[in-house]
C-alpha cells in the first residue's frame, strides 16, 4: 500500500476536538519476533484479541497552538511517554498532514495491571490510532468503517508492531502469509467462517509470575534478532506454521492447536536464549507452572495449555467446552501459588 493511499484530502479544516476510544490487547499464537525498518515484521503472526483487557484513551486536540503533547497515565503525568508520542506523531505526519498543527492532552488508563504480561503498547497505540482516525475524519472526510479500521491498523503498527492486530476482534493476522488480504503494513481479521466453533469461545487467564520491569525490553529483544544465528530459520518456521494452523483452525484439532501454540511460545524464548547477549525472561515460577500444566494435561486429557509473551508471566489458554470448571479449580489450587502476589488477570475471547 502506497503513502498516497493514506494521505486523503490535502485541504483540511482543523478546530478544537475531544475524542475518546478504547482498544483491547492481544496475545499472539504464532509469534512475531524480529522486524525490519519502518516496523515491517520479519515473519507473519496470528493472535487472539482479548475482550476485557483494554486501554481507554481520551485525546483533547487544541487547534492553532504550538505542537506539543502532554500525557497522563492513570491520572499521573508522564513526560517520557509524551516525548515518545511526540516522536510518533512526527513520524506519521505524511499520513495525517494536520497532526502537528495543535496541542494534545492525552489521558489514558488500562483496565489491567501494568507489567502484567499483557501488551499495553498494543492496546495503547491501538486506542491512540483509533482516536487519530476520529480526528482525521473530522478534519478531512468520512471514511467507510473498513477504510477507517485499515488506516488505524496501519498507523498503530508504526507506534507498536503488535498494536495493528488489536484493531480487530477474534483471530487476527499481521504479515504477508497464506491468509487472503494479509499484509506487512496492517492487520486483517482471520476469516470467521474458516474457524471451528471450538476456537471461538476461549479463556486467557494470565498468571502474574513477575510484576516488575523486564530486564530486557521487547524493542531490544527484536533488535537482537538481527545478529541471532538462528533468526532466518525461525522466520521461515513461522511462515511454514501458517499452513498447519489453517488446517487446525478449520478442523477443530485441539491437540494439534495446543502443540503448535506451546511450541511457538517456547521458540520465542529459545530465540532470546540464543541471542548475543543472551537473556532469559522466564523465571522459576514460569517453569514450575509449565511443568504442572503438562502433568495435569497428561493425567486428565483436559485442554489446558499455555503461551508466553516476552516476559515471565504465563497466559493460560483453555476453551469453554464443558471442562472449564475443572480447569479453573486446578489453576486456583495449584498454579496461583507460583505468582508473585497471588496475581491473576482473567480474560476471554468470544467471537
Amino acid at each position: 500500500m502506497t503513502t498516497q493511499e493514506f494521505l486523503g484530502k490535502k485541504e483540511f479544516n482543523i478546530y478544537n476536538q475531544t475524542v475518546s476510544e478504547s482498544c483491547p490487547s492481544n496475545i499472539a499464537l504464532i509469534k512475531y519476533w524480529g522486524k525490519y525498518d519502518n516496523q515491517i515484521p520479519a515473519n507473519p503472526s496470528i493472535s487472539y484479541t482479548l475482550n476485557h483487557c483494554k486501554t481507554d484513551t481520551t485525546i483533547e486536540f487544541i487547534a492553532d497552538e504550538p505542537f506539543v503533547v502532554q500525557t497522563f497515565l492513570g491520572g499521573s503525568e508522564e513526560i517520557k511517554f509524551a516525548e515518545k508520542i511526540e516522536k510518533y506523531f512526527n513520524n506519521i505526519e505524511q499520513y495525517l498532514p494536520w497532526i502537528l498543527k495543535g496541542k494534545y492532552v492525552i489521558r489514558t488508563q488500562n483496565t489491567f495491571p501494568h507489567s502484567s504480561g499483557i501488551a499495553s503498547s498494543a492496546s495503547g497505540f491501538g486506542a491512540i490510532a483509533k482516536c487519530l482516525m476520529k480526528l482525521d475524519e473530522a478534519f478531512t472526510e468520512k471514511k467507510t468503517e473498513e477504510e477507517s479500521l485499515k488506516k488505524a491498523s496501519f498507523l498503530a503498527r508504526l507506534g507498536s508492531g503488535s498494536a495493528c492486530r488489536s484493531l480487530y476482534s477474534g483471530l487476527v493476522v499481521w504479515g504477508e502469509s497464506q491468509i487472503k488480504g494479509s499484509s506487512d503494513l496492517y492487520a486483517v481479521q482471520y476469516p470467521n467462517d474458516e474457524i471451528h466453533d471450538i476456537f471461538k469461545n476461549f479463556n486467557d487467564w494470565v498468571l502474574l509470575i513477575h510484576e516488575g520491569q523486564k530486564s530486557v525490553s521487547s524493542t531490544v529483544g527484536h533488535g537482537l534478532m538481527n545478529t541471532n544465528p538462528y533468526a532466518e530459520r525461525r522466520f521461515q518456521e513461522a511462515r511454514e506454521n501458517f499452513g498447519p494452523m489453517k488446517d487446525i483452525l478449520a478442523s477443530g484439532d485441539m491437540a494439534s492447536f495446543i502443540k503448535l501454540v506451546e511450541h511457538e511460545a517456547l521458540t520465542l524464548h529459545a530465540m532470546m536464549m540464543m541471542s548475543d547477549p543472551a537473556f532469559i525472561l522466564m523465571q522459576t515460577g514460569t517453569l514450575e507452572v509449565i511443568n504442572k500444566i503438562w502433568k495435569f494435561r497428561k493425567e486428565t486429557a483436559l485442554p489446558l495449555f499455555f503461551t508466553l509473551d516476552a516476559g515471565a508471566n504465563v497466559h493460560l489458554l483453555f476453551p469453554n467446552d464443558g471442562s472449564e470448571d475443572q480447569v479453573k479449580a486446578f489453576i486456583e489450587a495449584e498454579l496461583l501459588q507460583h505468582t508473585q502476589n497471588n496475581g491473576i488477570v482473567k480474560d476471554v475471547m468470544n467471537f
